[in-house]
């Protein structure tokens, strides 16, 4: 048991570091002690429950969230942003905003950025401020040519976010997924559509989004993906897709005829950009991104606190 004198100077110790704001050499100083005695002390303090330290603000549970989503799944970052009380449409906004924030502060010494294609994509180019970079150039990774959707489309991207950076792109004149194998092998053969891939091999920095081809998927809204096709993609194990590529639950890429016909980087050129952002929303594609974390697609992670929460507690999610 610790005697009343031990106990009053701890509470001394603490009084005089948490509420006088003196610091831990000038304690020691005071009281004819070392330093480390004053950290042992206050160290004490906490582990008795005599200080118990909370952090009184909103962002306290997203930093909570965005520390454990590194130390669980070995990120680079991850940024969590608060959707309660929030629609889709402004949880994507705000996604949009936290990842061009990250994005802008860290691509001053960047001379090639990769974009993929998606709605939640176009609300990070909506949300990009105006900057100059004059010697960066905007690379698509997929194809997307198609009637529908237009404004969601890689080039359209890759093109709108060029204006806002004052910087140059490349356009992938192709679609995202083609008929066949056939077809697909004499347009990547043709010379802008393989130089523009090889561009996109070289990337420095990646955005992508990230889909559940079988629950909110785009591509089905698109008619890239019809019935026939989500019922053979369950068959082979589809967790996820990354710029129109396919993966299973261990972040592999599915061998499926659909991986064959698209025109864009396939997910082992994905692993090999150095910092692939993703900007993702959405609980009903907890067990894609699990999937895709596994893969090791991912180094920075853009997620709502919801989605997050998911990812790190899976018994929340209910049948």
């Amino acid at each position: 048991m610790m005697n009343w004198e031990e106990r009053r100077q701890i509470v001394k110790v603490a009084n005089l570091y948490y509420f006088d704001g003196q610091t831990q050499a000038q304690i020691a100083s005071k009281m004819g002690v070392s330093r480390p005695v004053i950290s042992k002390l206050l160290n004490k303090a906490r582990e008795m429950g005599i200080v118990e330290i909370y952090i009184k603000d909103e962002n306290a549970h997203t930093v909570e969230l965005e520390q454990q989503l590194e130390k669980t799944y070995q990120l680079q970052e991850a940024l969590v942003v608060p959707a309660a009380n929030l629609s889709t449409e402004m949880v994507k906004h705000a996604l949009g905003k936290a990842a061009a924030s990250y994005v802008s502060k860290n691509i001053k010494d960047i001379k090639s950025l990769g974009i993929s294609w998606g709605s939640t994509l176009s609300k990070f180019v909506q949300e990009y401020p105006y900057e100059q970079h004059r010697d960066l150039q905007i690379v698509p990774l997929v194809g997307g040519m198609g009637r529908k959707f237009v404004d969601i489309h890689s080039n359209l991207l890759a093109y709108q976010l060029a204006q806002k950076m004052n910087s140059y792109c490349a356009y992938l004149y192709a679609p995202a997924m083609v008929e066949s194998k056939e077809l697909k092998d004499r347009l990547i053969q043709s010379e802008d559509i393989a130089m523009v891939l090889k561009e996109g091999r070289g990337v420095e920095m990646a955005v992508v989004g990230l889909g559940n081809p079988f629950e909110g998927s785009t591509m089905t809204d698109m008619q890239y993906l019809t019935p026939k096709d989500l019922d053979s993609l369950k068959l082979a194990g589809a967790a996820g897709d990354i710029g129109s590529r396919f993966f299973d639950i261990d972040g592999k890429q599915i061998k499926h005829p659909l991986n064959d016909l698209v025109i864009g980087l396939d997910l082992e050129e994905f692993k090999k950009i150095p910092q692939v952002v993703g900007i993702v929303e959405g609980a009903h594609k907890v067990e894609s991104i699990r999937a895709a974390l596994k893969g090791g697609y991912l180094d920075v992670l853009v997620i709502d606190d919801v989605t997050a929460d998911l990812l790190l507690h899976p018994k929340k999610i209910t049948n």
